[in-house]
């Protein structure tokens, strides 16, 4: 059967992340599942994702993968599951792809970006695309506590539970802040990532930033590998998943 790799922009308010769950939950997944779903006649088809996002993330570089029954060119089965699926999900790619490529296990890198808005009143437009604290962050401080996740690390102080991942040890590639007038946008690229891991990270900037934590207390919590000597992650809404990256051979 033929196999076909997909790129997906969704706007994750309204879905309760990914990965299909009980009847009843709207996720990307099942949206996705469905659509391909009615285009093969009824029969199901099923999906493999880059990443599991958690509900309210986004995703403007998602990479999903699939068999169908039937070869369909690539814009064509664009343009027709972007007829099926609701405008909150949308197919910005679509081909065939190399004989053993899956979304998830052939990624080598994955990017996310995290948007955060600083002080003053939250302006309401930006609600569903940034999170908000109420005060201003030590630009220092917040840079010092990004290069902390630079490297190979266990990052186990920073998963949440319910992570099905074999290990904790990641290696992080780019931690960059970028600050603008409204507050910062972190950029984040590792070989893999935990369940809520940027959160977390973004969490342990806002605590440096804010002095409510040292960069070495911060330091020694991550040593630490014990979830309870972390932070609070950040808010789902900041979060959006910009690209994976996978081996020149795979595209």
């Amino acid at each position: 059967m033929p196999l076909y790799r997909v790129t997906l922009a969704y706007d994750g308010t309204d879905f309760q992340g990914w990965q299909s769950q009980r009847a009843g939950s709207r996720t990307v997944q099942g949206e996705l599942e469905a659509a391909l779903g009615r285009l093969a006649g009824g029969g199901r088809v099923a999906v493999a994702g880059a990443g599991r996002t958690d509900a309210g993330v986004h995703a403007e570089g998602q990479v999903a993968s699939f068999e169908l029954a039937r070869p369909v060119a690539g814009p064509d089965l664009r343009r027709a599951l972007n007829g099926l699926l609701p405008e909150d999900v949308r197919v910005l790619f679509a081909s065939l792809a190399p004989e053993g490529f899956h979304a998830r296990r052939s990624a080598v890198s994955k990017l996310y970006r995290y948007a955060l808005d600083c002080g003053g009143v939250r302006l309401p437009q930006r609600r569903r695309f940034a999170a908000f604290v109420p005060y201003a962050l030590d630009p220092a401080a917040v840079e010092r506590a990004a290069a902390l996740y630079l490297g190979r690390h266990d990052f186990a102080s920073l998963a949440s539970s319910g992570g099905s991942a074999k290990t904790s040890v990641r290696t992080v590639s780019r931690s960059l802040v970028l600050f603008e007038t409204t507050g910062l946008v972190y950029e984040v690229a590792a070989d893999g990532f935990l369940r809520k891991m940027v959160r977390s990270m973004v969490g342990g900037l806002i605590a440096a930033g804010r002095g409510a934590v040292s960069v070495d207390e911060l330091a020694r919590a991550l040593e630490a590998c014990d979830r309870r000597a972390w932070p609070a992650p950040a808010p789902a809404c900041g979060l959006t998943l910009v690209r994976v990256v996978y081996p020149t051979m795979l595209g």
